[in-house]
């Protein structure tokens, strides 16, 4: 892990309030950029699950930044039900694992 992603990831767990405020506002930005808030929101189902639904979903298992980044990136199809994620291939792999990191650090 890169010393930015460690910053961001204290910073989305509440470990340096001054880099939370920070990048609370880029997530925020990148969450509306990206689309991902057409189809999901914090605490409810809306096409897709909420993001506080995926985080218990994958909480505890050691790869889960990865398999939901895969998910964002190529799509899902049937792990939320019968309405496909589409394919967000454009996004870097910075703002993935940023994206990906903020929703698992989602409590429910």
């Amino acid at each position: 892990m890169t010393p930015k992603h460690m910053l961001v990831a204290l910073a989305l767990i509440g470990g340096l309030p001054w880099a939370h405020a920070q990048d609370g506002k880029e997530i925020k930005e990148l969450l509306q950029a990206s689309g991902c808030m057409s189809c999901h929101s914090v605490d409810e189902k809306v096409v897709g699950p909420a993001f506080k639904s995926v985080a218990a979903k994958y909480a505890g298992q050691a790869d889960a930044v990865d398999t939901l980044s895969q998910s964002v990136r190529n799509g899902s199809r049937g792990k939320w039900g019968r309405t496909p994620m589409p394919a967000h291939s454009s996004l870097s792999g910075d703002d993935l694992k940023k994206l990906t990191t903020w929703v698992m650090a989602q409590k429910p």
